[in-house]
């Protein structure tokens, strides 16, 4: 894709107490010079009052001056007088001038007060009485200007008072109209009476025909004549070409792949950026292969001959609050672009949790602002601990009302692959969480057929095949990596009463398709939702009540999973093992009563 840094000039307006202790600051100043997030240059303006909030400069930070932070990163400072007009005329300049010249960022350390207080009802003199005293005596920027202006006969005094009482009367009449036309409404805006759309997107279409996804996969395996795949790679790429025969096999990582090649020979623009997005967190991906002698760097997928749009494919810095904002931005201002950013592990997002209450979430409802951003985040619990098992569903799950977002947490490549292509494709615009799997990936039997792809569609609720409906008893709810654990189980084999269906789509709630699982089933007495997250956690408190409400009377509802926990997993291999097998056992064992309600009392939890 092109990059026109002439379009635009960015302009971020901080404040003094801010710029050196809020982390994001320093993270946003380590993405200017890097080829996936370079804006040729933005201009800081540190609105420097001298004081933050009530707390001094010497409680608020270590060094002498609040823009000392950009030194570290070799970006000019200009101090500057606010309240000389002229000097700050000739910074701004000069900070324009350099950005053009070198395309990179500038900061203005705009040196002035605040006369008021932090908020309208704040007194200043409460904690910085001497300062508020000085404040007091000083004469208004506007009239130390104007004042010059006039000593130098460019106005009068009486064209200055004018101007000012001009710009004051608009303000005022402005302000006088706006209550006018609330008077004058008789709409009403009862507190939760307004309600986002939530009325369904009409369905795309995301197959893609077999002779073209093996036309792509052919392009995506192709390398310049003399270039050297490493060794232990060209396994992995030779078995993508067999898995689009006969015998199928498509992992994630080859369908992920077909479904942005498909896009991009349709016109819709990709971008793939986050921790290690390139090779794959989990040696999974290679959309960019290195000569094994020389190092050459290779993309098949960025230069597709039929490729009518662009793939932006970056590494990003070790940094998430930053980049996941800065993804964020670039798909409000792209909407016809899929913008995909993934987490090293998908518990990274953590430190990315503003962006995603302030801005993903809640945008919609604030300020009817929307956007596909998508957050890959890597789930599962493999026994490696409390560290890098869980991605926390459960918040996602919890900020997710009227329609705002999408979750989901898949147990195939082909759900993947449609569902990324539903992503870009589907008129209404939605921010799309995917819990993405880890040991799923070589996993042989979480592999897909290419008619799955050429054929199928994406279900937001996956039966379990081959089963007998009419000896059903116990249907068994989960999502993800933890039902290849049920179906794999010892217990399982020839257990023709338990049924276990997957619900991948876990936000908005697929309630007619769960009900219609549940309605395949004449001889059903119970359902179980089953997870391996500790019961304050994973989609519990989210699946659980909304089946509470639906499922009919005469069926028994329980839950199978851990106990409640402060950490997400245990912390050895062992007892992940004893806990994970006591899950499967429960949930697959009918003669095991399961309940709704934990063993222990509340106060005893």
């Amino acid at each position: 894709a092109a990059l026109d840094v002439g379009a635009g000039m960015p302009v971020v307006l901080h404040g003094d107490a801010a710029f050196p202790a809020q982390g994001v600051v320093a993270e946003t100043l380590n993405l200017q010079a890097l080829d996936g997030y370079t804006v040729g240059g933005t201009l800081h303006l540190i609105q420097n009052n001298q004081v933050g909030f009530t707390t001094d400069p010497v409680d608020g930070r270590s060094n002498r001056w609040p823009s000392d932070l950009a030194k570290g990163f070799d970006i000019p400072i200009i101090h500057v007088n606010a309240d000389d007009v002229p000097a700050c005329i000739a910074a701004v300049r000069l900070a324009f001038a350099f950005r053009q010249e070198f395309g990179h960022d500038v900061v203005i350390d705009l040196i002035g007060y605040r006369r008021y207080g932090h908020n309208e009802a704040d007194e200043p003199a409460y904690t910085q009485p001497e300062m508020a005293a000085k404040i007091k005596q000083k004469v208004a920027v506007r009239d130390i200007y104007a004042g010059e202006l006039v000593e130098r006969g460019v106005l009068t005094k009486e064209e200055s008072d004018a101007l000012a009482q001009e710009i004051w009367d608009g303000l005022s009449a402005r302000h006088r109209e706006l209550k006018e036309e609330l008077a004058a409404s008789d709409a009403e805006q009862p507190t939760g009476g307004y309600e986002l759309d939530r009325s369904p997107s009409p369905e795309v279409k995301t197959a893609v025909s077999a002779d073209r996804l093996r036309a792509l996969n052919e392009e995506l395996l192709q390398v310049p004549d003399g270039f050297t795949v490493h060794p232990k790679l060209r396994k992995q790429l030779d078995r993508r070409r067999e898995a689009v025969g006969s015998e199928g096999g498509i992992d994630w990582a080859q369908a992920e792949s077909l479904a942005y090649a498909s896009l991009l020979t349709e016109g819709t623009p990709v971008r793939l950026t986050g921790q290690d997005v390139e090779r794959g967190t989990f040696s999974q991906r290679h959309l960019v292969l290195h000569d094994a002698k020389t190092g050459q760097r290779v993309s098949p997928i960025q230069s597709l001959a039929g490729a009518l749009a662009p793939m932006e494919l970056h590494n990003s810095p070790l940094s998430e609050i930053a980049c996941m904002g800065f993804e964020y931005g670039y798909s409000m201002e792209a909407p016809e672009t899929l913008v995909l950013w993934e987490a090293q592990f998908g518990d990274f997002v953590n430190s990315a949790q503003v962006i995603i209450d302030q801005f993903i979430v809640s945008a919609l409802a604030k300020w009817g602002q929307t956007t596909r951003l998508t957050l890959l985040l890597p789930h599962g619990y493999e026994g490696s601990g409390p560290e890098h098992s869980s991605a926390r569903v459960e918040r996602f799950l919890t900020l997710a009302a009227e329609g705002n977002i999408r979750v989901a947490n898949l147990t195939t490549p082909a759900q993947y692959f449609h569902l990324l292509r539903r992503q870009a494709r589907v008129a209404k615009q939605r921010p799309l969480i995917i819990m993405t799997p880890k040991s799923l990936l070589r996993l042989p039997q979480a592999t897909s057929r290419i008619e799955h792809l050429s054929e199928a569609r994406f279900f937001p609720v996956l039966p379990e095949p081959r089963i007998d409906e009419s000896k059903v008893e116990r249907l068994v709810l989960c999502t993800g990596k933890v039902y290849y654990d049920l179906k794999g189980h010892a217990t399982r084999e020839n257990n023709e009463r338990v049924a276990i269906s997957r619900v991948e789509l876990l936000y908005p709630f697929p309630q007619e398709q769960i009900m219609e699982e549940v309605a395949r089933y004449p001889n059903l007495r119970e359902v179980v939702w089953a997870q391996e997250e500790p019961r304050n956690m994973g989609a519990r408190a989210h699946m659980s009540p909304r089946l509470l409400q639906l499922l009919p009377s005469n069926l028994e509802f329980g839950y199978v999973g851990r106990p409640e926990r402060a950490s997400p997993g245990e912390g050895y291999p062992a007892a992940h093992t004893m806990e994970q097998n006591r899950i499967i056992r429960t949930a697959l064992d009918l003669s095991i009563p399961v309940s709704v309600n934990p063993v222990k009392l509340p106060g005893e939890r």
